[in-house]
């Protein structure tokens, strides 16, 4: 699992014009999962069901 920002760079991930987090592959915009054992949340499409982690 990659983080947001390498994605980001890598064109996984774009941002639309109101700066929110969109798949690259479907256009779907990203979900957050909240897991409370883990640092951080998890960005996942909810269309192909990819994940990527987003660090604080």
């Amino acid at each position: 699992m990659d983080s947001v920002r390498r994605a980001l760079r890598e064109g996984e991930i774009k941002k639309d014009m109101y700066e929110r987090l969109e798949c690259a592959e479907c256009g779907e915009q990203l979900v957050t999962k909240n897991e409370p054992d883990e640092v951080g949340s998890i960005r996942a499409c909810p269309e192909c069901g990819q994940e990527w982690r987003q660090l604080p």
